[in-house]
């Protein structure tokens, strides 16, 4: 078997410079576009950052006054009875039904509801 040798083509030399100068300009235009790309992804992330807050702040429901004035008046309770009580006894003393004082729990931060360690059934409210 005979070996072929490699072949060479001669091209001009100013067929050269146009080619070379062919190969930078687009090493331009792939490196613009690539630029432009990662600005984009990145105006994308804060856009998706921005409607996160935007939706946070829509789903966050701002207490009513009542709420409020019933927030405040659990919170004596609390500290009255020592800083425990079960979430029973607070509801029957603010007459309140167990889905409006279940409602008045999950809107407040600072009161804590763990199980009563003897009846895990019962729900012991605290402060924060």
């Amino acid at each position: 078997m005979m070996m072929e040798e490699p072949a060479f083509i001669t091209i001009p030399y100013q067929e050269f410079k146009v080619i070379v100068q062919e190969v930078h300009s687009l090493r331009d235009q792939i490196a613009a576009l690539e630029a432009r790309q990662t600005a984009d992804i990145e105006r994308l992330a804060l856009d998706i950052a921005l409607d996160r807050q935007r939706l946070t702040k829509l789903e966050k429901v701002e207490p009513q006054p009542l709420q409020k004035d019933r927030g405040e008046i659990l919170r004596a309770l609390i500290v009255a009875n020592g800083g425990k009580m079960l979430a029973k006894d607070a509801r029957q003393k603010m007459h309140l039904s167990k889905q409006l004082f279940s409602m008045l729990i999950n809107s407040m931060d600072d009161i804590e509801t763990k199980p009563l360690h003897s009846d895990k059934r019962k729900l012991v409210l605290t402060l924060k």
